[in-house]
């Protein structure tokens, strides 16, 4: 990985990076999909909103993406990583996949969705995270969304913040659910997944 695309992750990537077997881990959905589990929450809860297109940002190896892409939806994915954009790649050539910084990245289109729809901005670096935000609001079509899903962890972007960064960008709070089933929203300490879902 260049010095330039290691700049743009947080400790926490570059952490899971070192640990993560990727064979290991692109194969692990695969299983759990064979083994009857359930592993298209996050698609599904996009394609609830009827998007025509969606820019699947921090896509990785491109699990939400291709899903979307089987339901009939336009998908552009995006992201940092190489080894992991060429996996994306590999598992389906005939879908665009962009590498670049979603702080940045101008893929010169607007979207009826952009997503993170992993823990795309807790591993983006700390001083980016304010940026990516603003540059995926800028791919956004007149009445577009913006989804993100994310974990909340010591030291990972609060909802506050979120909020405040989406604000500062023209964006605001439509709604927000602990999980990708709806499951509901509860705005307490012990609360560690929140979906949200920001538009103009």
């Amino acid at each position: 990985m260049n010095e330039r695309a290691d700049a743009g992750f947080s400790a926490a990537w570059r952490e899971w990076r070192a640990g993560v077997d990727l064979d290991e881990y692109e194969t692990r959905w695969d299983r759990l999909a064979a083994g009857g589990q359930h592993v298209h929450g996050e698609a599904e809860f996009i394609d609830s909103l009827a998007p025509g297109s969606v820019l699947d940002a921090g896509c990785g190896m491109g699990r939400v993406g291709i899903e979307l892409a089987r339901r009939g939806i336009d998908v552009v994915g995006v992201d940092l990583d190489p080894d992991l954009l060429g996996r994306a790649c590999r598992r389906a050539p005939q879908l665009e996949w962009v590498v670049g910084d979603l702080a940045d990245v101008a893929i010169g289109r607007a979207f009826d969705v952009v997503a993170l729809a992993g823990n795309v901005l807790p591993f983006v670096a700390i001083d980016r995270r304010a940026a990516v935000v603003a540059n995926c609001a800028r791919h956004l079509a007149p009445g577009g969304r913006f989804v993100m899903g994310a974990g909340l962890r010591p030291r990972w972007p609060t909802v506050a913040e979120l909020d405040d960064w989406c604000s500062a960008a023209g964006l605001r709070l439509l709604e927000r659910h602990a999980g990708w089933s709806r499951e509901p929203w509860v705005a307490t300490s012990r609360a560690d997944y929140a979906v949200s879902v920001h538009a103009r």
